[in-house]
């Protein structure tokens, strides 16, 4: 009895899929298979066609090809991946559609054309490892088109591949990156010491993957690292790797996990650039190094008819988010972790202070001045310390007004000289001095000095839009505050800078967008005195008719020693207009004098 004969032969075989369908589908079904539709119309099929594959078949949101040189298959990928990540700059993230890729060459089996086998599994599971947007190929791949194509490889390493018996090693092409000739990537550091991690949190920028196919972008992405390692590194508190130590990774692919215990960092920020035309796309993101987790992640737009302009926006953008990210992120770890470091009891000084009691509060400045004495030196300890005092005054907890606020002052003024090149300590210990004992001009010129060395950090620019009230300066108020929300949108101390936002519209004779402002506000945090007498002076000059929240009643309640006489030790207004108004206001409504 004879038996049908199998045909057999050597092949390239590509499968692509979409990444994250199902998602996509769900948003918006018959969109994304339309999209799908038109894309394989006029980028896929024909880049097949040009380079002699055969599309075995479509899966709906991937395909099969067949190709007879690994060559063509491998070019292919790479001009479908352009042309995908060409498409999608001005498409957004939510609708974007990204393709994985896999490649193999081997043995396929062949009936009805359709086509199966290991080289047919290997690819799909290739393809499965691939990042969307990227191409992922087999060892063996990888040496039949070595030297014979103008594209870099990294090495992935042994790679166990779901239903394949053995691990195999895999390797990754660097999209837009010409090499002569594709090379294993070596490791990032042949003998590298392992490094403990420093005493306060760290973190190291590595250079930034060019995507495009225009080498001349690589000085473009390292102009980005350079500026954004700058920026960080003007964060006292934050121990940040030098350029040259991170710059080692350049071109090599990198374990992130790895990274952090050759550098001694919690913390890695990576990102890629990718061109297409006159456009370009900037992505981030940053990652624990210790477990994996991913903290933040962004992409920025722009074109490149000013690229310093550019890289001033991305740069300002990634260091403003960094430093709450981080300082988040360790609030969270010091809760799992006794407090060794003077940097971890002030972390866990922000942590009790961010609970807005008056308990918590006495609790963080016990923790603040215990970091003092480990470190009598460090001047964030003193600054922080003295914003204990700032937020006493502010939710009415101040037992003996005219001792504490001269002790908030005084170790405001500790902080200063201790850390005068220190954005944060500037800020928070010129708001302490202005705030504590009405010295606007001192207060001020700290405050201004923070935003020169650093105008990206949220909480520098919310604290200043409360210097800029003070001074009379509301038009800056309002745009400091509004840039302190763009760069930290659910920033804890979010209620604060939009009362700043609130008197400054005030002070403009804009008093139902104040009241709008502050009614924000105390919904957050309902006994923040600064809000509940602008939503009582708001609500009176705006005509509102009254409610419980807007009542001299109410805020008599919360703050019983009030009067029109001493609104002066409240805020320390420069301009007699500004506290004529807002008397007014509260006159108005109610308040005695």
């Amino acid at each position: 009895m004879g038996s049908e004969r199998v045909e057999r032969r050597l092949a390239a075989i590509l499968a692509a899929d979409v990444a994250g369908s199902c998602r996509l589908i769900g948003i918006d079904e018959e969109g994304t298979l339309a999209q799908l539709k038109a894309l394989r119309k006029t980028l896929f099929d024909p880049k097949i066609a040009a380079h002699h594959g055969r599309v075995v078949k479509n899966t709906g949101d991937g395909a099969l090809v067949e190709f007879s040189s690994v060559v063509d298959a491998v070019r292919c990928a790479v001009e479908i991946q352009r042309g995908m990540a060409e498409h999608n700059i001005d498409v957004p993230e939510v609708k974007r559609i990204e393709f994985r890729i896999g490649i193999h060459v081997g043995d396929i089996i062949i009936e009805d054309r359709d086509i199966f086998g290991d080289g047919v599994n290997i690819a799909v599971r290739l393809e499965g490892i691939a990042e969307p947007g990227g191409v992922c190929i087999s060892d063996d791949a990888q040496r039949q088109v070595r030297g014979k194509v103008d594209i870099a490889f990294d090495d992935m390493g042994s790679q166990s591949l779901k239903n394949i018996a053995d691990p195999m090693r895999a390797w990754r092409v660097r999209l837009g990156n010409h090499a002569r000739a594709a090379e294993p990537t070596k490791p990032a550091i042949k003998t590298a010491q392992l490094l403990a991690l420093p005493d306060k949190p760290s973190i190291a920028v590595l250079p930034f993957q060019n995507m495009s196919d225009d080498p001349g972008q690589e000085h473009f992405a390292d102009g980005i690292v350079e500026e954004i390692i700058t920026g960080l590194s003007r964060m006292r508190w934050l121990s940040v790797t030098a350029r040259n130590s991170s710059f080692v990774y350049e071109g090599r692919s990198v374990d992130v996990k790895r990274v952090g215990r050759e550098l001694g960092v919690r913390y890695v920020l990576e990102g890629s650039v990718r061109k297409a035309g006159n456009r370009v796309r900037i992505t981030g993101q940053l990652i624990d190094s210790i477990t994996g987790a991913h903290l933040w992640a962004d992409h920025f737009d722009g074109g490149l008819e000013d690229v310093f302009g550019l890289q001033d926006k991305v740069t300002a953008s990634v260091v403003g988010a960094i430093e709450p990210t981080v300082l988040e992120a360790e609030i969270e770890r010091t809760k799992r972790a006794p407090a060794v470091s003077p940097v971890d009891y002030i972390v866990r000084g922000f942590a009790s202070l961010r609970t807005w009691s008056r308990e918590a509060n006495a609790e963080a400045l016990q923790l603040f001045r215990q970091a003092q004495q480990l470190d009598p030196n460090l001047g964030m300890a003193y600054a922080a310390a003295s914003h204990c005092y700032t937020w006493s005054k502010s939710f009415g907890w101040l037992t003996d007004p005219a001792s504490e606020t001269a002790e908030g002052a005084r170790l405001a003024r500790r902080a200063l000289e201790l850390g005068r090149s220190e954005p944060i300590i500037l800020s928070m210990a010129g708001f302490g001095i202005a705030y504590l004992e009405g010295d606007l001009d001192f207060g001020g010129a700290a405050m201004d000095r923070a935003l020169e060395l650093n105008p990206n950090t949220a909480a520098t620019l919310g604290i200043g839009g409360w210097i800029s009230v003070f001074r009379g300066e509301p038009d800056l108020a309002i745009e400091r505050v509004q840039r302190a929300v763009q760069l930290s949108p659910v920033d804890a101390f979010m209620f604060a800078w939009g009362s700043a936002g609130a008197y400054a519209l005030f002070s403009l004779g804009r008093h139902e967008e104040a009241l709008s402002w502050v009614e924000k506000a105390l919904r957050e945090r309902p006994g923040y005195l600064p809000a509940a007498r602008m939503i009582v002076a708001s609500a009176a000059l705006a005509g509102v008719p009254e409610r419980p929240e807007t009542s001299v009643a109410r805020l008599r309640l919360l703050e019983p020693t009030l009067r029109i006489s001493n609104l002066r030790n409240q805020i320390p207004y420069r301009r007699p207009e500004d506290l004529a108004r807002f008397a007014d206001g509260l006159r108005k409504a109610g308040l005695p004098e």
